[in-house]
């Protein structure tokens, strides 16, 4: 069996990555959804992700694949703690809504 990068081709991998990348930046410029954002931000850190476990294997180094492994657990750390402001903001104000969170302003 022919290794998976010889089959699909490193390039794909990049194209996927950078299609990933611009949807999540597209998801965090133009919704005003927290949610939304928040998934556009780990759409963007799975893209990242995606690009270096693809130049890891490319390379045969595992050090990539490891970086990759902490850096989901960060993320889902900070997942966890975003969604945890997003309940207590929308317990004080009754909505998510990025413009309303302005008038929280000191």
């Amino acid at each position: 069996m022919q290794n998976v990068l010889q089959q699909i081709g490193i390039e794909n991998y990049i194209y996927l990555s950078t299609l990933l990348f611009c949807i999540g930046i597209f998801g965090v410029l133009f919704r005003r959804n927290a949610i939304v954002m928040f998934m556009s931000i780990e759409i963007m850190l799975n893209a990242v992700n995606l690009l270096l476990v693809v130049f890891s294997t490319y390379h045969q180094d595992a050090s990539g694949q490891v970086f990759v492994f902490f850096s989901m657990a960060v993320a889902a750390a900070e997942v966890a703690v975003g969604l945890a402001i997003l309940v207590g903001i929308y317990r004080n104000i009754h909505s998510i809504d990025i413009d309303k969170l302005k008038n929280l302003k000191g």
